[in-house]
């Protein structure tokens, strides 16, 4: 099966499609469904080539990171943040269907706004990204942000720019039933951002804990294990 086809039916049978109340999410946003049909047309054959590139230049440059034989790349849809902004917490019917029962999620109150790395306009973007439940591990947030640019820097895009709340709050919805950085996992994980500022001295992540999506705030210089980021490249 081609990179496309393998792509296209994955994402056809993600969160954004397959989790009814995520799939509503999407509806009520004016969004257009997650379909073979749309994702093959939404999309050019360049940007699919491109998509292809990016996803196994990722896989390359970060094969020797710890945990890298249980990290998936993939093609993840981020959408128009003016539709559904995924950086803020999202109503608790919409995780319904990923969590078993309309949960409300957890959000630091005093996290900001966000950096918004993909911006409105366009309905999906196609974001060559970790889409399994685990992501590498490359240090703690000051290790990620104080490292050299070349460790990070694939086909020309220094990855951590978008190792953000915006990218993983769309993974979370992707991941349908599947979540990442989840309890329920064979192994619990939490993804940094290092491509958010500090708070109050703070960094950020994400993690599925107790039954509940969570954005969190945390300590900078938390490197163990379950300490994870998401390398990520803009297919535009």
């Amino acid at each position: 099966m081609s990179f496309k086809a393998e792509q296209i039916a994955g994402l056809a049978e993600s969160g954004w499609s397959h989790c009814e109340s995520v799939a509503e999410a999407v509806a009520k946003a004016g969004l257009p469904a997650v379909t073979p049909d749309y994702l093959a047309t939404a999309f050019s054959g360049d940007l699919w080539d491109a998509a292809e590139r990016a996803v196994l230049a990722l896989r390359d440059h970060f094969a020797a990171a710890r945990f890298a034989d249980e990290t998936t790349y993939g093609i993840l849809l981020v959408p128009d943040p003016g539709r559904l902004d995924t950086r803020r917490p999202m109503a608790a019917a919409v995780r319904a269907d990923q969590l078993g029962t309309p949960t409300e999620d957890v959000f630091d109150e005093r996290l900001p706004a966000g950096v918004l790395g993909i911006r409105p306009g366009t309905p999906w973007t196609m974001v060559a990204t970790v889409t399994g439940v685990y992501g590498p591990s490359l240090g703690s947030h000051h290790q990620v942000v104080d490292g050299a640019a070349a460790a990070f820097t694939v086909a020309g895009t220094d990855t951590r720019a978008l190792m953000i709340r915006q990218l993983w709050g769309a993974r979370v919805l992707q991941g349908g039933r599947d979540l990442p950085d989840c309890e329920s996992n064979q192994r619990w994980t939490f993804t940094l951002f290092p491509g958010e500022g500090l708070t109050d001295g703070q960094a950020e992540s994400g993690t599925v804990l107790k039954g509940k999506v969570r954005f969190r705030l945390g300590k900078p210089d938390r490197g163990i294990g379950s300490a994870r980021v998401a390398p990520a490249i803009a297919v535009t």
